[in-house]
């Protein structure tokens, strides 16, 4: 099938000749007579111009080369989410453009339509010559597996999952860490009493949100003596609600506007773009209900909806990716797991912003305090896809 292929250009811009611009006012001013005037005048100045002075030149020092460019291409294959989807795909897009530019190198990115074009869109890389490919995604687990065995002189880099090879880095991220956190928050702020979880695909990289936005709701009535409560996910049984893909549309405001209807009045959707259907949803409730977001701060990434907007459980992809970009062109590309938590600042919670006068007045103070627990190993948050679990 053919390929979605994202690339930046720059037109070059155009000039009008400065004569021609005479030339043209002139003919309608004065007809031909001035024509010949202006021309014949043009003529004479261009005659009696100075030259141009040379530029002055500094001679090299002996022995000395400029430095070559950096044979190095960096490339990197989207999920079906695409490019725009104010999360993980954008976020990664962006870490490798950033280093691209660092580098002074050029990057390839590719955009899958679908699932059914991850194969062939690594493929198309290896054989473009791709020196790294980072493949953004659990989905992209097979396509990178198949295409790093193969291409064993090719580096890979894949986000959210754990391929084995001499030649592929897993980047993985322990977001229950900062779910919890979300989690804790959200049963901190409700007013109903009601908070909800729901999710795009039900994979590890969807449920380790779950997962840990219901365990700080737990700890949170632990501590408190409260009884929040949450929907949408059953961490013991493993199931919950799913809209069964990552794009916003019917199912993920039907999924939104389940929990509103049963009284949650604290959001948080795990799957890329589909938190815009669960916006729809609050929107057109008119209530006092705000939204979690994933993966980035989407106060920050999506100011539009930045009055529904609580938190957001981060997840610092484009810092990852950066690095391993920037160490494989420095020749220091290695296998070994990377896994993003609270201690590294690979995982996080984004400030309240708007909400940091409604929320409780000892909430960051007491958030504060849970990271330190959690990096400590004081308190201990898991999750069955906690990475090395």
């Amino acid at each position: 099938m053919p390929l979605t292929w994202s690339q930046f250009t720059r037109a070059p811009r155009a000039g009008t000749p400065f004569l021609e611009d005479i030339v043209t006012i002139a003919f309608r001013k004065s007809g031909f007579a001035g024509l010949a005037l202006i021309g014949a005048s043009a003529l004479v100045l261009a005659g009696c111009a100075a030259a141009p002075e040379e530029e002055p030149t500094t001679a090299p020092e002996p022995g000395a080369t400029e430095e070559p460019a950096l044979d190095f291409l960096p490339c990197i294959v989207s999920d079906a989410g695409g490019w725009d989807d104010r999360s993980f795909n954008q976020a990664a897009y962006e870490g490798i453009e950033s280093a691209a530019n660092d580098l002074g190198v050029e990057f390839v990115p590719v955009e899958s339509a679908d699932e059914n074009a991850y194969g062939p869109n690594v493929q198309a890389l290896v054989d473009q010559g791709c020196n790294l490919i980072v493949t953004v995604g659990f989905l992209l687990n097979e396509a990178t597996a198949t295409a790093s065995a193969a291409n064993p002189d090719v580096n890979f880099a894949i986000i959210d999952d754990l391929v084995e090879g001499d030649n592929v880095k897993p980047l993985l991220f322990d977001t229950v860490q900062g779910a919890f956190l979300a989690g804790y928050a959200a049963a901190s702020y409700t007013e109903t009493g009601i908070v909800g979880t729901f999710g795009g695909i039900p994979i590890p990289p969807v449920t380790i949100f779950m997962d840990g936005f219901v365990q700080g709701v737990e700890y949170f009535n632990e501590q408190n003596g409260d009884d929040v409560q949450v929907l949408g996910w059953d961490f013991d049984a493993q199931d919950g609600a799913f809209t069964g893909g990552f794009a916003p549309g019917t199912e993920a405001l039907t999924a939104a506007q389940n929990l509103i209807d049963q009284g949650a009045d604290v959001i948080m959707p795990v799957g890329g773009p589909i938190y815009f259907s669960a916006a729809e949803a609050i929107r057109a409730a008119n209530a006092d209900i705000t939204l979690i977001g994933v993966d980035k701060d989407i106060f920050v990434s999506d100011p539009d909806l930045g009055d529904l907007v609580l938190t957001s459980v981060l997840k610092n992809i484009d810092a990852a990716v950066y690095d391993v970009v920037t160490q494989a062109a420095e020749g220091n590309f290695d296998n070994s797991l990377y896994v993003g938590n609270l201690e590294n600042n690979g995982v996080g919670l984004a400030p309240f912003h708007d909400y940091e006068a409604s929320v409780d007045p000892e909430l960051q103070a007491q958030i504060d305090e849970l990271i330190a627990q959690i990096i400590s190993g004081e308190l201990v948050v898991e999750s069955p896809a906690t990475p090395g679990q």
